[in-house]
């Protein structure tokens, strides 16, 4: 289904247009199960499509200003070496241990999104957006242990991480939110690139569907930068969340096999006596 396929691409983009991320949780499921292509292959594709994509939103703000190359920087270059690292050790992990672990991603960020979305809705209400205290910096070991981590798991499971950047550059860092968008898309593509860097070499990648889906995600991050002014953002994000939780359950149920194949393993160990 090659044709449905590319039209979802522009999902990915409007994605990332109006969230600042969700890009690479879309991506993988559609090269997956409509696309047709391996767990592997997916993920490694799924970096650099986001790669690409992001890096067009990211000079589409630094354009209107909202984009800190500094923080982008220290964020970003300690969130590569957790990313390469994810990307090797990946190596050692099935595909499907890896989609396990991209659902139970899927369900954290709606968890997260939905609060979030909810939040800001409340704060729109009331109007109390004026009274929302400036975020302050972190010490700098426990912005680079969150960097190492959102970078690990950028490479093991594929996913850019800009549900956890964006509030690690606010809460961290201190960033205010339209500025802390603007610069996890810059820190993802950067991430994105290093991570599939890390899969060249054991897996094979096919370039030509690999050009087309970036293009098409890259013409949806353009509408929906465009589109991000005239949408609810609150709405947009619980929307989105549902859509996450849908999807995440579905990719376990598809990937049950995994599972029950381990606990399978795990009750064999259990059942071995212990040498005398």
């Amino acid at each position: 289904m090659p044709i449905i396929g590319f039209s979802l691409a522009a999902l990915i983009g409007l994605s990332l247009g109006l969230l600042g991320g969700g890009g690479s949780i879309l991506t993988v499921p559609i090269l997956v199960y409509v696309l047709g292509f391996g767990a592997k292959e997916s993920i490694a594709m799924g970096l650099a499509v986001v790669g690409v994509t992001s890096l067009f939103g990211a000079a589409g703000h630094w354009r209107r200003g909202n984009l800190q190359f500094r923080a982008a920087l220290v964020f970003g270059a300690v969130a590569m070496v957790g990313t390469y690292a994810g990307a090797r050790l990946s190596a050692l992990v099935s595909g499907a241990v890896q989609l396990l672990l991209f659902a139970t991603v899927m369900l954290v960020a709606a968890f997260f999104m939905f609060r979030n979305g909810r939040k800001e809705a409340a704060l729109a209400a009331r109007r109390e957006t004026a009274h929302v205290p400036e975020p302050h910096k972190a010490p700098f070991p426990v912005m680079a242990l969150a960097a190492l981590g959102v970078g690990g798991l950028t490479g093991l499971v594929g996913v850019g991480g800009g549900f956890l950047i964006v509030p690690a550059l606010v809460l961290l860092v201190g960033l205010p939110m339209k500025q802390a968008v603007g610069t996890s898309l810059l820190v993802i593509a950067v991430n994105s690139f290093v991570g599939f860097a890390g899969y060249l070499g054991h897996v094979d990648v096919p370039w030509g569907y690999l050009g087309i889906f970036t293009a098409i995600a890259v013409a949806g991050i353009l509408a929906g930068t465009w589109a991000s002014h005239y949408v609810s953002q609150a709405a947009l994000k619980r929307a989105f969340s549902a859509f996450l939780v849908v999807m995440g359950v579905f990719i376990l149920y598809k990937n049950r096999d995994a599972l029950t194949h381990a606990g399978a393993e795990h009750a064999a160990a259990a059942a071995v006596p212990a040498p005398r």
